[in-house]
């Protein structure tokens, strides 16, 4: 993608970057920082937004170079590399978001997610009831999970 192809893309992502990003975690999870922390967290968000996550992922290993303990970064970073395929890369960082920020709303969600595209949907209820737990069962990303959960069930009936 040429520069000005990747600038519309980058202002096209933060035009809806902030609904977007408050719904993916609200309450801990990406998008609960204000807008500005860093440029190519800021960016990496923007490529992940547009669905180009593969451009994500280097932008967030670098900002994470300098901030280690940015639990939002470390989700975004896992989140990327979930969906371009590389789920055990995308346990250790929801991992270390989780252990940075243990009620980390997003982390817990996406998390099961990923637990559900490994088979192991026992996981993925056990960050279902901590999403229950955390926000009395009253936040987008418990909804979110469930709905995955039970569709995963429908799916691969026991």
């Amino acid at each position: 993608m040429n520069t000005v192809g990747r600038i519309t893309v980058l202002l096209l992502a933060m035009a809806v970057a902030a609904p977007w990003a408050s719904a993916a975690g609200g309450g801990g999870g990406p998008g609960s920082r204000a807008a500005g922390a860093s440029p190519q967290y800021d960016q990496a968000v923007a490529f992940i937004q547009a669905e180009q996550w593969k451009d994500a992922i280097p932008l967030l290993q670098s900002h994470l170079q300098r901030a280690r303990n940015d639990a939002d970064a470390h989700n975004w970073l896992a989140y990327a590399l979930r969906k371009s395929g590389q789920l055990e890369a995308a346990f250790t960082h929801y991992r270390r978001a989780l252990a940075l920020e243990p009620t980390h709303l997003g982390a817990h969600e996406y998390i099961g997610e990923a637990y559900l595209l490994a088979g192991q949907p026992a996981l993925a209820q056990f960050h279902l009831d901590e999403l229950a737990r955390i926000c009395n069962s009253n936040c987008e990303e418990f909804l979110d999970l469930q709905k995955a959960i039970v569709q995963y069930r429908r799916a691969k009936p026991s």
